[in-house]
C-alpha cells in the first residue's frame, strides 16, 4: 500500500511539473537587440512580431519619427514633472495605466487625458496575460476600462501593452478579438526602480546612442531620472531632425 501511495504521489508530482512547464513555455517575452549606428534594432531575434494580431513595436525605417510611450502603474511627483515637460514642448505621448494610478492619483490620470495624451490599457492586475484564460483576460481589461470611464468620463483607448512584455500567441489572438492593438517597444532601459535610479547623464547618452527611425521608446514616468532628462532629450532629438507622433499615427502607417 505504501508503494502504491508513493507511486501515486510521484505521478501527481510529475503531472504538476509537466503542466507547470507547459504553462511556463506558453509565455513569450518580447525582446530586442540594438543594431548600432542608429539602425533599427532586431525585434524578437528577427522572427515573427505577430502583425496579424495588430502588434507593433516599431515604426517605418525611413521616417525620423519618435513615439513616446509610458508605463504608468502609479502616480508621484515625477509623473507630474513628465507631464509638465510634455506640455512645455507640445509633445503627446501614450500612457499605459493600471487601476492603481486611477485609484490613488485620479487627478494625474485626468490631467493625462485632458492634455491630449492617449491613455491605454496595461491590465488591472499587472499579471502575466499568458497565464490567463480568454475570460480572465477580458475581465481584467474591462475592470480597468470601467474604472477609467467612471473616473474621467472618457473611453480608454484600445491600445494595450502586456505587463513586463510577457504574452502568448493565444493571448494576442484574444486581444485582437477584443478590438485591442498590442504595442511593444524598440527601446527600453532599467528606469523603473525608484530606489535604484540610473545616472541621468549616462541614461541620456544611452537613449541618444540608440535612437533610430520609428523608435517606440518605453519609459516609466515615476522615474526621477526620466523626469530630469526628458526635456533635454526632446530638444536634442528635435535638433537632430526627429519629430514626435502618436500611436494613432503609428497604426495609420502601412
Amino acid at each position: 500500500m505504501k508503494k502504491i501511495f508513493t507511486s501515486i504521489l510521484l505521478s501527481a508530482f510529475v503531472f504538476l511539473v509537466i503542466n507547470s512547464t507547459v504553462q511556463a513555455d506558453n509565455s513569450i517575452n518580447w525582446f530586442i537587440k540594438q543594431s548600432g549606428d542608429h539602425n533599427q534594432p532586431s525585434l524578437m531575434g528577427g522572427g515573427t512580431t505577430y502583425p496579424e494580431y495588430g502588434v507593433k513595436g516599431i515604426g517605418n525605417k525611413d521616417d525620423k519619427i519618435i513615439y513616446l510611450t509610458f508605463d504608468a502603474g502609479y502616480g508621484n511627483g515625477n509623473v507630474t514633472k513628465i507631464l509638465d515637460v510634455l506640455k512645455k514642448h507640445d509633445v503627446k505621448g501614450a500612457f499605459f495605466i493600471l487601476t492603481g494610478i486611477i485609484k490613488y492619483s485620479p487627478e494625474i490620470v485626468k490631467r493625462i487625458a485632458d492634455e491630449g495624451h492617449i491613455v491605454c490599457n496595461h491590465t488591472s492586475s499587472h499579471k502575466n496575460i499568458a497565464h490567463m484564460s480568454k475570460e480572465e483576460l477580458e475581465r481584467d481589461l474591462t475592470v480597468l476600462e470601467d474604472y477609467y470611464k467612471e473616473t474621467t468620463g472618457k473611453e480608454l483607448s484600445k491600445y494595450f501593452r502586456p505587463p513586463e512584455g510577457s504574452f502568448s500567441v493565444e493571448s494576442l489572438k484574444n486581444l485582437h478579438s477584443f478590438g485591442y492593438k498590442t504595442v511593444f517597444w524598440s527601446f527600453a532601459y532599467a528606469d523603473w526602480d525608484n530606489g535604484k535610479q540610473p545616472d541621468p547623464k549616462k541614461s541620456l547618452e544611452k537613449i541618444l546612442a540608440n535612437v533610430h527611425n520609428g523608435m517606440v521608446i518605453l519609459l516609466h514616468p515615476n522615474s526621477a531620472t526620466n523626469a530630469e532628462i526628458l526635456g533635454e532629450l526632446i530638444l536634442t532629438l528635435k535638433e537632430q531632425g526627429y519629430t514626435f507622433e502618436t500611436l494613432d499615427h503609428l497604426y495609420a502607417q502601412q
